[in-house]
């Protein structure tokens, strides 16, 4: 599997993606929970694929609000 390929099949948790984004924790799970940020479930934890969080962001950039 190629370097970029792996990148952007990540996984990520919030606080991850909280880091990522430059937000509170508190905020991203919020959104996780919510389905503004798309995430799943494993067990009691959410994680993000970081192509999803970069689908986020693009639709972000182009007026799309939280």
């Amino acid at each position: 599997m190629k370097n970029d390929q792996h990148q952007e099949d990540e996984i990520m948790t919030v606080s991850e993606v909280a880091e990522y984004l430059k937000i509170s924790e508190v905020t991203t799970y919020k959104c996780v929970q919510e389905g503004k940020i798309p995430g799943f479930k494993i067990g009691r934890h959410w994680r993000i694929k970081r192509s999803d969080l970069v689908e986020f962001i693009e639709k972000q950039k182009q007026g799309e609000r939280l």
